[in-house]
């Protein structure tokens, strides 16, 4: 693509990972009409959209040479890695003037790495952090943190359009993955607050299904939060974002604030319960920390002495 040509209808995408949301961007991608090669490790879940019209790659070496713009969701900094400078070659491959969209949530410093690496062969790139669970991102309603060159973020407004509800450009390389560490932050610790003030609820013998149905409708209780909260009350943990994943967004904060000497007990305490959740060898909802805590209180209750 020519530096300045915008992303329309006729550019041809190229989506890497399809995973919980991977799979729900590329589909909302291929129903706004983009023509859309996809490749993923697992090619069960490629042919899943070639039912719904995409292309299915070999390896993502064979898509980077095919399309305009390479998308990417992937669950981890090493898969990024390895997708674009590893084995997956696909910054070896991708002809000039290619755009990277880089979806994952990875840490800032590898971020501004890869935007270096990439620039060094003549292929924008942009981190556009994703926020938001499964059923905003088949709904189209995610929200987008942008790191890169403003004039890149501008001519991907076509892309942005069909998945989400809301993007904003944040600033240079590394600054959309430092927005979505600085949200997920409060989305853990939010949710920990919110599975340990259930627990005190109950172990004040409130009644359980008021005791969810009220705090739910209360100010403090953030959107985010509020169909987590109705979702807990059923003992539903179906995961739309899996505990692994938010184990894994809290090392990347913790990380980074060990690195800029900054304290955060309050993350690091909820990353603690994240972390048990997450070693459960279930794949299940971040929100499950608070069945964690109301188990806790159970048992709590049960070693009570009878007065």
């Amino acid at each position: 693509m020519l530096p300045d040509e915008k992303i329309t209808l006729r550019s041809r995408l190229g989506f890497i990972g399809l995973g919980h949301l991977g799979s729900r961007i590329a589909r909302r991608l291929v129903a706004a009409g983009f023509p859309v090669v996809v490749y993923d490790l697992d090619h069960r879940n490629a042919m899943e959209l070639a039912h719904a019209g995409a292309e299915v790659a070999r390896h993502p070496e064979e898509l980077a040479k095919q399309v305009d713009v390479v998308l990417s969701c992937l669950p981890d900094e090493a898969a990024v890695k390895a997708v674009y400078l590893g084995e997956g070659e696909v910054l070896r491959n991708a002809r000039t003037g290619t755009r990277m969209i880089e979806l994952s949530t990875i840490s800032p410093e590898f971020s501004r790495h890869l935007h270096r690496a990439a620039q060094k062969l003549n292929l924008p790139m942009l981190d556009v952090a994703v926020s938001g669970s499964t059923p905003a991102a088949v709904a189209g309603k995610l929200t987008l943190f942008a790191g890169g060159d403003r004039k890149d973020f501008d001519s991907a407004e076509s892309i942005f359009a069909a998945i989400a509800g809301q993007w904003f450009y944040i600033g240079p390389d590394g600054s959309g993955v430092a927005m979505k560490l600085v949200v997920n932050t409060l989305l853990g610790v939010g949710m920990q607050a919110i599975a340990e003030a259930v627990a005190l609820g109950l172990r004040l013998d409130l009644p359980r299904d008021l005791l969810f149905d009220t705090l739910a409708k209360t100010a403090v209780v953030a959107p985010a939060h509020t169909g987590k909260l109705a979702s807990a009350k059923r003992d539903d943990y179906t995961p739309q974002f899996p505990a692994r994943l938010m184990r894994k967004d809290f090392g990347l904060v913790l990380g980074a604030a060990a690195r800029s000497g900054l304290s955060m007990p309050a993350t690091k305490a909820a990353a603690a319960v994240n972390a048990a959740e997450a070693a459960s060898g279930t794949e299940e909802d971040f929100s499950a920390v608070v069945r964690r805590m109301e188990h806790d209180t159970e048992a709590k209750n049960n070693l009570t002495p009878v007065a």
